[in-house]
């Protein structure tokens, strides 16, 4: 559990219903709307709250297990929210053949989190995905919108230490990290 966080994800604040009383407004009485439901409501959280979610089971006539199986099943749908930052590594099949397995293990224990989850400061949400469509500098990674190939555990790990250096320093994704190609001959998209 990330800070800020308590059990089911919700934060220490009073709870906002006002973006998830806008969509059961628009969505009222349309059939098979809980998928759009569930979708706006990340939209506007960035995640699915409990509370949002019960709402919606609520008002919808929707047992909560429902709503939170259909939010479960698509892996488009987050229970918890994301951190400033997103660590995307590829476990396509180049990828996979090319070493992502030990990048992932490599960046988890830097990170000091799992697959899915956020950093405790809230710097960084990792993810593993299917494939990020740059084969040909396998294995990948991302870090929100810049892409690092041709990584080692250890190239991975470089451009995640210097991305945070560049944010601390105000530098800010535009300026963030050394590009792998930079980083002992990796290369960057």
């Amino acid at each position: 559990m990330t800070n800020g966080q308590q059990p089911g994800g919700a934060t220490a604040e009073a709870f906002d219903y006002a973006p998830v009383e806008e969509l059961l407004d628009k969505y009222r009485g349309t059939k098979g709307a809980l998928i759009p439901l569930l979708q706006g409501t990340q939209a506007a959280y960035g995640f699915l709250p409990k509370e949002a979610m019960v709402k919606i089971s609520e008002d919808i006539g929707e047992p909560l297990a429902s709503v939170y199986g259909v939010a479960t099943f698509y892996a488009q749908f987050r229970l918890i929210p994301r951190a400033k930052n997103v660590v995307r590594v590829c476990h396509g099949t180049a990828c996979h053949v090319s070493g992502a397995p030990l990048v992932s293990l490599e960046v988890e224990r830097h990170l000091g989190i799992g697959d899915g989850e956020n950093t405790e400061d809230m710097m960084f949400t990792l993810e593993a995905v299917a494939c990020l469509g740059a084969c040909g500098m396998a294995p990948v990674m991302m870090i929100n919108d810049r892409t690092y190939g041709k990584l080692s555990p250890d190239k991975a790990v470089k451009a995640i230490v210097d991305f945070r250096k560049a944010e601390s320093n105000g530098g800010g994704e535009a300026e963030a990290a050394v590009p792998a190609a930079e980083a002992e001959g990796g290369e960057e998209a």
